[in-house]
């Protein structure tokens, strides 16, 4: 029998010709179009590009895009630099169509995401939860071809970016080692922070340079987010990424106005975070690790002190998120606050990173942080007073106080429970209040700080005014209370520089809203008065909330809404 005449090899491509896939992998290619076999096989059809002089691919169109932009930076950077006038535009704009969405401030229709970006995930104790502890883990690569194959910014330009939004972090309470992330863009992609924070942070750079030529890549910025997001969740040990990400993404729509989108991604923050622990401690352990109900969620231990100050960092970065919006957005809290059970949050108060970096880490014991806090008990417990601390006890104070106004009425007011509760939040705030730094000092400190304690400050008297608001119709003393609150806020404002308000939280937009609404009611009241009253004085603190909004509106278009609403209430006295 003959013998079987060997194969013919496939021929080889000319040099250039194979697609930009197979390149930079190295592989064989045959050339085929639309797409080769290659890239057949390996299901990525549409990421099978040839690079054959006739057009620029979309990476190609990437690449100079960014270097127009850095071009750009140049110019605006050296006067003497001078360059061919560039304009900039958004390369992927085609690629997510426009939708319509539920907005405070009336935006423009905003980005759609799909349903598949959703992380929620149901989990009990019953049995049939079992199934999700057998599932899985996916590749330890953290990214996807996609990810891989679309290039990043340069080293260079996504520190750049990281240091605009540096300065702008404690707007959104990120918790994470700056210099560590500065420093991660030099190595290797499988060692770096998956895309889905990378590109929120550039996202946050581009919003607060606005209006400069940064900001025309917000859109760049955030569909890149939003599509890394479903990668991201594919990857347990990128979960502390996908709640981060979250966190900025929330506030970020939040403070353009797009309250679906913002309230989304708030929920999902919080969701992931008490799914995987982070809300409690192994107490048994020595190093801080995080508790679950369903051991596949659980993180790995952390690798060093700075790693187990951003998960301390993170879990009180989305509690304040939850807290504080869910009081502006009329929603219950996602993190539930129970006394026993996996509920319970067991969590130090936060720290600064210096001192996490530095091993002054507060040492973990079995007590229930915010509990302990409105049971009076905060004296005997560890730390609990650094500027972030702080801000977490005022917003913890700012979402009971409404949440107990919510459930006021006639004849529940009269029950001895809701008395001793109203009682007790009171003496609560009037006793936080005096562990702050005073406002009339708060220019001596370092600006961080300052914006930090403005944002606490301002919290602290909107509690007061959403405590005593619904009461004040019927009973003068909770009027008196109130009005003295929405006066506090006032008098904050005062101490705020004009270039304090591009640093400030934007929280503090719906509590100077509350605080106009109290004035209001004042001025109305007064000019119904017979003889009329001089209502000079309450025109002119309702002007100073007035010019403090609309400063803030300039940064965050959520206010944009409310000013326009007080103006027309203004126009009709």
């Amino acid at each position: 029998m003959a013998s079987k005449s060997p194969a013919t090899p496939p021929p080889t491509l000319q040099r250039g010709k194979a697609c930009l896939r197979c390149r930079k992998r190295k592989m064989r290619c045959d050339g085929a179009k639309p797409s080769c076999q290659q890239c057949v096989r390996a299901k990525k059809p549409d990421a099978c590009q040839y690079d054959d002089g006739k057009g620029k691919t979309r990476t190609q169109l990437l690449r100079e895009n960014i270097e127009r932009l850095e071009q750009r930076i140049r110019e605006l950077e050296d006067p003497e630099y001078t360059s061919p006038s560039v304009t900039l535009y958004d390369p992927h704009g085609h690629r997510r169509s426009e939708s319509s969405s539920s907005s405070i401030a009336g935006s423009p229709a905003s980005t759609g995401f799909s349903a598949s970006h959703s992380p929620f995930l149901s989990a009990t104790n019953s049995p049939q939860s079992s199934w999700l502890q057998g599932v899985p883990s996916p590749s330890p690569s953290p990214f996807t071809d996609t990810f891989q194959e679309e290039p990043q910014p340069t080293v260079e330009f996504a520190q750049m970016l990281v240091d605009i939004f540096s300065s702008h972090r404690h707007q959104c309470l990120l918790g994470i080692h700056m210099g560590r992330l500065r420093e991660s863009f030099t190595r290797p992609v499988m060692e770096q922070r998956h895309p889905v924070l990378t590109n929120a942070i550039f996202l946050w750079a581009c919003y607060i340079s606005r209006p400069g030529p940064l900001s025309q890549h917000e859109s760049h910025y955030l569909n890149r987010a939003l599509e890394a997001l479903t990668d991201a969740l594919q990857y347990h040990n990128r979960v502390l990424d996908v709640i981060q990400a979250s966190c900025l993404l929330s506030v970020y729509f939040l403070s353009n106005g797009r309250a679906l989108e913002g309230s989304y991604h708030a929920n999902a923050a919080a969701s992931l975070a008490v799914q995987c622990g982070l809300h409690g401690a192994l107490f048994t352990r020595p190093t801080f690790e995080t508790t679950s109900a369903i051991p596949s969620f659980r993180l790995e231990p952390a690798k060093d002190v700075i790693e187990q100050g951003e998960r301390i960092l993170t879990f009180w970065q989305v509690f304040v998120l939850d807290r504080c919006w869910s009081v502006v957005l009329q929603k219950p809290v996602t993190i539930p606050e129970s006394p026993d059970g996996y509920a319970s949050i067991l969590m130090p108060w936060p720290q600064e990173m210096e001192e996490y970096e530095s091993g002054q880490i507060d040492e973990i014991h079995s007590f229930q942080t915010v509990r302990s806090f409105f049971e009076g008990q905060a004296a005997n417990l560890v730390g609990g007073f650094s500027p972030l601390a702080l801000r977490v006890k005022a917003s913890a104070l700012f979402e009971r106080a409404h949440q107990l106004s919510a459930n006021w009425d006639q004849p529940l007011a009269l029950s001895s429970a809701f008395t001793d509760d109203f009682q007790h939040l009171e003496h609560t705030i009037a006793r936080f209040l005096p562990t702050l730094i005073p406002a009339h000092q708060l220019d001596a400190i370092m600006p961080h700080d300052k914006h930090a304690f403005l944002t606490t400050h301002t919290l602290a008297h909107a509690a007061m005014i959403h405590l005593y608001y619904p009461l004040g119709q019927d009973d003068p003393v909770s009027y008196d209370k109130c009005l003295t609150a929405a006066r506090c806020c006032v008098s904050i404002i005062k101490h705020i520089a004009d270039t304090d308000y591009d640093f400030l939280d934007p929280i503090v937009g719906p509590c100077w809203t509350c605080a106009v609404d109290t004035l209001i009611r004042e001025l109305n009241i007064m000019e119904s008065s017979w003889p009329m009253l001089n209502s000079s004085d309450v025109r002119n603190e309702i002007g100073t909330l007035l010019y403090a909004m609309t400063k803030l509106s300039a940064r965050f278009p959520l206010l944009g809404y409310s000013v326009a609403k007080v103006q027309k209430r203004l126009s009709g006295l």
